[in-house]
């Protein structure tokens, strides 16, 4: 009977270092996973941003302001554009 109680108890003291050690280990992937989840929402955010301030560098209207007055180009008139067809090129 004595042998028995000893053996309950080891396992008893084993089981409960392994649910505290279970315990602090879920404990430490939960702060992780709340770090990395932060992390993510603030990748998120900056992404959103980049692809507002790509959008506003790629605005037609800049393009086409830059072309004006850093490159000296101009809108070709009416008469001076040709309309070529992709048959037309693979001929």
């Amino acid at each position: 009977m004595t042998r028995l109680n000893l053996i309950l108890f080891f396992t008893l003291i084993a089981t409960a270092l392994g649910v505290v050690t279970s315990q602090h280990k879920s404990r430490k992937l939960y702060f992780e996973l709340e770090q990395q989840q932060e992390l993510a929402k603030k990748y998120e955010t900056e992404f959103g941003q980049l692809q507002l301030e790509q959008s506003t560098w790629a605005m037609h209207s800049r393009v086409e302001e830059l072309a004006a007055k850093k490159l000296n180009m101009q809108v070709p008139d009416a008469k001076r554009i040709q309309v070529i067809s992709l048959e037309e090129l693979k001929q």
